[in-house]
């Protein structure tokens, strides 16, 4: 694989069963890239470990005065030049290549993830945690990668002149050949603390990205709070704590570099002392003194790659389990075994109970915010499968669309029939036009969707924005995450794009949340005029969505407790009445007759849509 034929056409299914057995699966799905880095590696070590053997003929030629071998020696240095500037340029060619492209692999695996999960990937994961991985650890791992074949070439190479040396010149041969063995393992005491002060500093890097993140994406209310210096203040003593760590693990890295110079220093001088009298009493000769001093000085090179290994694995293997917590989430418990399948009908999860007539709007009231946005991922076929909760996951019966498991069919197919808008949706940076050209059934137009959504003044404020296109709101820039709009121009925004793809069912999540009641009184007559014939289900609890909606459903606890319209449910159900009205114990007693205040009939209370309205009446 060259960098030119990126992205891989099929990034492969790894082995999420570790963060080293992933790194393993890597290194061999490069195994062609790895064997060039290898083959190359070794063609540059083993010409470095020929110039001792040429400097060494070359000096006892001088000393004996012989010029057709100083000649001979002369060329075989200039040859040897020249191999070692061959493959050093292919080995750091290959090496890169390696490295880039195993960093693209796994950038593809996390984003085939990123879309099979969707939003239901920040519910189970961090979206520091995310963005770490695919960031900075993507890079760790391609490193491991990279330098896993410079290491085996150097580690072939050091057995090889070892060897060499024991035959060529046994009396000090023998010495560097016990001695490397040695000098390679001497810093294998100090790698476990190494490793887990970096645990810990990535550990606390991750925590700063995440919260760094986090404020970013909540910057404008942080502003109107006046929660700045709060957050800052945060994120100064994590970045400090980072700091800190980054030290702490400097220093065993720093120790393990000054092992590795320190040993081979005294490696050398053992060497040198010991020749130097083995030649003065004339047992060696100069040159071979020359020789086996200059192999055991280059050997200290090949050595460094060992240290390099040891920081590469020590760095990407808690990157790589990061990797692999992300890449291990499954958007079911199953695999899909229905092909060529697009189910219609009614929205049913056995689980709870929910069930959602094709062709109607039901409107679902949960008394806990978090149920709802798990309940809302489980209509779109995405329940949480973490390793905590696998085997409770593959208990829980799937989600029926048309009497059709939604974990059944092929992902596609799945994301086509249900679409899950998200409680918090993204609005990725690009023109208005960009925004909703995105896959639909072609009957809903942009222009119908953004006129039910109430954009009117999305689109006004975009027209003036857009002096450079003739005042073309569809022309208009939106800034990542569309941070120049409002929080409610965002929804409505994201709303639009949902009612454009026109799915079979579509599951919105609080969507009209950040408007006004009288924009909100609106977008739900516009949602249901839009969507009539068409299975929409929407979690909320403002009387005024409720109250356009067919059908209303009460789930209390993980179960449906009860089913009508929101002005029955309220005069007849005491639980979705708290709900909606968002009424205290007291207030719920008083109302009840419990308090001073006389009970109420049922027929006496229609239509009421707060506690406000029930209190006056009585």
């Amino acid at each position: 694989m060259q960098i030119r034929d990126l992205p891989y056409s099929d990034p492969g299914d790894p082995d999420v069963r570790s963060g080293p057995r992933f790194l393993f699966w890597l290194g061999r799905n490069q195994l062609g890239g790895q064997l060039k880095s290898l083959s190359w590696g070794l063609l540059h070590q083993l010409a470095i470990a020929g110039l001792p053997v040429t400097v060494g003929l070359a000096v006892q030629a001088v000393i004996d005065r012989s010029g057709g071998r100083l000649a001979l020696a002369g060329g075989l240095i200039v040859a040897l030049g020249v191999l070692i500037a061959v493959g050093d340029t292919m080995l750091h060619r290959t090496a890169v290549t390696n490295w880039i492209t195993a960093a693209a692999r796994v950038q593809q695996l996390l984003a085939r993830k990123t879309a099979e999960l969707g939003s239901a990937l920040t519910r189970r994961v961090a979206a520091g945690e995310v963005v770490a991985v695919s960031t900075g650890d993507v890079e760790k791992i391609g490193w491991f990668v990279e330098a896993l074949s410079r290491f085996a070439a150097a580690a072939t190479a050091l057995v090889v002149i070892c060897v060499g040396l024991a035959v060529y010149l046994p009396s000090l041969g023998l010495m560097v050949a016990l001695a490397v063995p040695v000098l390679a393992l001497a810093v294998l005491p100090l790698l476990p603390r190494a490793t887990r002060r970096a645990d810990e500093q990535r550990e606390k890097a991750g925590k700063a990205t995440e919260l760094a993140s986090d404020t970013v994406a909540g910057l404008r209310v942080l502003r109107g709070i006046g929660g700045e210096e709060l957050f800052l203040g945060r994120y100064r003593r994590a970045s400090q704590e980072v700091r800190r760590a980054a030290v702490r693990s400097a220093r065993m890295w720093a120790l393990i570099s000054a092992v590795q110079v320190l040993l081979p220093g005294i490696l050398l001088i053992s060497l040198v002392w010991y020749g130097a009298t083995l030649a003065r009493d004339g047992r060696i000769d100069v040159g071979q003194l020359v020789t086996v001093y200059s192999a055991a000085t280059l050997m200290l090179f090949p050595l460094r790659h060992f240290e390099e290994i040891a920081m590469a694995y020590s760095f990407s293997r808690p990157s790589a389990q990061r990797a692999v917590r992300v890449l291990s989430l499954h958007r079911s418990a199953q695999e899909a075994t229905v092909e060529g399948v697009t189910p219609t009908g009614d929205l049913y999860d056995p689980a709870t109970g929910l069930m959602a007539p094709r062709g109607q709007f039901t409107a679902v009231v949960c008394g806990d915010p978090d149920e709802a946005g798990r309940l809302a991922d489980r209509l779109g076929g995405h329940a949480e499968t973490g390793e905590e909760d696998e085997k409770a996951a593959a208990a829980a019966p799937s989600v029926l669309l048309g009497g059709v498991a939604l974990d059944e069919i092929p992902l596609d197919a799945a994301r086509a029939a249900v679409l899950v808008q998200d409680k918090d949706p993204v609005l990725l940076s690009g023109t208005l036009r960009e925004l909703l050209d995105v896959p639909s059934s072609g009957l809903v137009t942009a222009d119908a969707a953004l006129e039910a959504a109430q954009c009117a003044d999305v689109l006004s404020a975009l027209a003036q924005a857009s002096a450079d296109n003739d005042g073309d709101p569809m022309r208009t820039r939106i800034t990542e995450r569309g941070r120049s709009l409002s929080g409610g121009q965002r929804q409505r925004l994201a709303l639009a794009r949902s009612l454009v793809t026109d799915p079979e069912a579509l599951v919105l999540d609080e969507p009209t949340s950040a408007v006004d009641s009288h924009t909100e009184a609106r977008v739900a007559a516009g949602i249901a005029k839009l969507r009539q014939g068409r299975t929409t289900v929407a979690f909320a609890s403002s009387p005024l969505l409720l109250d356009a909606a067919d059908r209303v459903v009460l789930v209390h606890e993980g179960t449906v407790v009860a089913v009508g319209n929101h002005r029955d449910l309220l005069r007849t159900e005491p639980r979705y009445r708290a709900v909606v009205t968002r009424e205290t114990d007291d207030e719920a007693d008083t109302v009840n007759g419990v308090g001073d205040v006389p009970a109420l009939k049922s027929d006496d209370v229609p239509a009421m849509k707060s506690i406000e309205e029930i209190e006056e009446r009585a």
